[in-house]
């Protein structure tokens, strides 16, 4: 299940997605308003985010956020990555994080980590394969 951390990380990069390419920064307050994410929380998010590349920020009176790459060439599944972690339920299905089960008697046998793995698999698959841009139009088809 996703963090509401997550969705807020979401929720904000949507946000940002649906501003027209060349458009400025766009000030945390607008963000935080537009994308309905309490402002405290926005603040180290979009910070984890900048971080890890998927934003710009610009300081001064004119400041704000802006995408770092263009929205079709960020996925879903990075920003969760980021902000979550591994993707995988449980440890020992992990590509990026992997620990064994300390009650698993045998990795090789274990139904639940095979079960698991293919919900990693899956979920990998479809959140690696929608961007941003993806998403918000998406939304739109749906409105």
């Amino acid at each position: 299940m996703l963090t509401q951390r997550s969705r807020y990380a979401l929720r904000a990069m949507l946000f940002l997605a649906e501003a027209p390419a060349a458009s400025p920064p766009i000030p945390m307050n607008r963000i935080a308003a537009g994308a309905n994410v309490p402002r405290k929380f926005l603040e180290l998010i979009l910070a984890d985010l900048r971080d890890a590349g998927f934003l710009i920020s610009h300081r001064g009176k004119m400041g704000g956020y802006q995408l770092a790459r263009s929205s079709h060439m960020i996925s879903l599944g990075e920003i969760i990555r980021v902000i979550e972690g591994p993707l995988a339920l449980v440890p020992c299905v992990s590509r990026t994080a992997y620990r064994p089960c300390k009650d698993c008697k045998s990795e090789a046998d274990c139904a639940i980590r095979h079960a698991m793995m293919r919900v990693r698999d899956e979920t990998a698959r479809i959140l690696d394969g929608t961007s941003l841009a993806d998403a918000t139009a998406e939304d739109l088809a749906a409105a």
